[in-house]
């Protein structure tokens, strides 16, 4: 098998079987070719990153200078589908290079593709999701490109008939980015295939081909240019994440290149209606990367109207380096005529039913925009509203929670506080926690009729997570009942009064902050178990004399 090279470059092709890796020698740098990379190499010098608060604030006032920004994502959603797009290779993250192939996704000739069914039910979900028109009849296009991971020379993908389009995407923006809610039109839904990956040498000088990525079934999204900030752009992709997650067509993990997100970001003077030249940015991580890369984007690009350069803005390709905090230019733009388009002639034509559609539209679940507004009729604050609802796992733990009777603020509180804190500290996930949501709404319960304190719940709260349990057996193993006898807590507070004689002289003489004090020093004899409000009582009332 050949791989075709760049015109101009001597290079050599071997197989290396023991290894399962494609690889190319050449003589001059990788730094040379025009190709696709994964990362790049700078030498600027490493600065701290930006907070997403600083980068916003910035893009704020950039606006205010005279421009604003026109920005626009494109996004490649990886399907959790057992097999890849057009034929039976599975895919799995991680495993040896070249080991998940076929003739097929290796483009070797005289195979034909088969559509995975699959592809197009997870299609028509995100595009109802998206509230996208769907096309009945739509088609498979070849969009001809050449590097060295695309093994056919050409990528198959929809062109001039995607199978949804004219969508919207609601969002809540998190209070401390100022709130409030924004509406994003989606373009188009596409289907398509993915390319293999590049493995670049550490010493620069030749580049392995890993195909197993090749073939693996993507959608990708496109929105209309309606962002404006880079934190507008890095919540769009969290909740399109977020999205994908809840209908289960795929993980989202950036890290894994699961959800890739491609941002077109111009500038132009306040109150011009045409767009500026676009330029794509790749590279970006996570959602903190794309707000960051797009406002330094927004800056380079403002401050070369500035300079009265604004020729050197060029539709083109730049990366995001995180070390640097910078984007570089990677390679000029294509456009749609140097990817020749022309329909696949190996595939038919995708005809959908309103039977077939409506049957998927029964089956969505309830999506992230329908809970957030569930929660806030709740009376839930907006925190709170968006911290739930920004997990399914943690939401439906939630939802369980309240189905068993617990109060939704009590329970929300629970949940996003000592419950959050615990998990984070121990890297579980809240599905891997033992506690049920039966035995928080018993514990939220317990508190409410006075069986145990607050201070005690905590302690119950880390076993049951740990350990699982019920709260009535941890209670009685532990004897963690509340003391609500009056004659009890009084004769701890006497003692405790008697014991610190020089406290109480300063209290009466007017040091009254020293009631606290007094309480722990009771709660601590009681190993937590007194009744606050009862203690409290009895000692205001001891204290005053009485």
């Amino acid at each position: 098998m050949a791989l075709t090279l760049l015109r101009g470059i001597r290079t050599q092709t071997l197989l290396r079987a023991n290894v399962g890796l494609f690889g190319t020698t050449q003589r001059l740098p990788l730094a040379h070719l025009t190709t696709r990379v994964e990362s790049v190499q700078t030498t600027e010098p490493k600065t701290v990153p930006k907070s997403i608060q600083q980068a916003t604030k910035e893009a704020a006032e950039q606006k205010m200078q005279g421009f604003e920004a026109v920005i626009g994502i494109e996004t490649h959603v990886q399907l959790s589908t057992i097999t890849k797009a057009f034929c039976s290779c599975p895919y799995d993250y991680g495993s040896q290079p070249n080991s998940t192939v076929c003739p097929t996704c290796m483009g070797h000739p005289g195979t034909l593709p088969v559509l995975n069914t699959k592809v197009v039910e997870c299609a028509v979900k995100v595009a109802l999701a998206l509230n996208c028109e769907i096309s009945m009849t739509s088609k498979f296009d070849r969009k001809q490109y050449f590097y060295p991971d695309l093994p056919k020379g050409y990528q198959i993908s929809q062109f001039d008939i995607p199978i949804a389009e004219k969508g919207y995407l609601d969002l809540d923006l998190p209070v401390e980015f100022g709130g409030g809610h924004r509406r994003f039109g989606i373009t188009r839904v596409h289907m398509e295939e993915d390319a293999g990956k590049l493995l670049h040498s550490e010493s620069g000088n030749y580049s392995q081909v890993d195909l197993n990525r090749a073939g693996v079934p993507l959608l990708e999204i496109v929105s209309e240019p309606d962002m404006r900030t880079g934190i507008e752009a890095a919540e769009y992709g969290a909740e399109m994440q977020r999205l994908v997650r809840y209908l289960g067509v795929g993980n989202g993990n950036m890290q894994e290149g699961s959800l890739r997100c491609d941002v077109n970001v111009s500038v132009r003077p306040i109150g011009q209606s045409e767009f500026g030249t676009k330029v794509e940015i790749k590279n970006m991580n996570s959602f903190n990367e794309i707000s960051r890369a797009i406002d330094y984007e927004i800056s380079r690009q403002i401050r070369l109207h500035k300079e009265s350069q604004a020729d050197e803005i060029v539709q083109e390709t730049r990366l995001w380096d995180e070390s640097s905090q910078k984007t570089f230019t990677m390679r000029k733009k294509e456009g749609l005529a140097d990817y020749r388009y022309f329909p696949e002639p190996d595939l038919p034509e995708v005809v959908l039913t309103s039977e077939y559609v409506d049957e998927i539209r029964n089956s969505l679940p309830e999506l992230p925009e329908a809970k957030r507004r569930r929660y806030e009729n709740m009376g839930l604050s907006m925190q709170d509203v968006i911290f739930l609802a920004n997990d399914d796992n943690v939401a439906h733990f939630f939802d369980s929670t309240l189905e068993h009777g617990a109060d939704a603020k009590l329970a929300a509180n629970w949940i996003m506080g000592d419950m959050t804190a615990y998990l984070k500290d121990e890297k579980l996930s809240i599905d891997e926690s033992k506690l049920t949501p039966l035995e928080l709404c018993e514990m939220i319960a317990s508190i409410k009729n006075g069986t145990i304190s607050g201070k005690i719940a905590k302690e119950i709260l880390v076993e049951l997570i740990a350990k699982g349990g019920t709260v009535k057996s941890v209670i009685e193993e532990k004897d963690l009942i509340q003391i609500a006898d009056p004659a009890a807590i009084g004769a701890m507070v006497d003692k405790v009064l008697a014991d610190n004689p020089k406290q109480l002289e300063q209290y009466r003489a007017g040091k009254t902050k020293l009631q606290g004090y007094f309480a722990g020093q009771v709660m601590k004899a009681s190993k937590g178990k007194a009744s606050p409000v009862l203690l409290n009582k009895i000692l205001g009332e001891k204290l005053k004399g009485n």
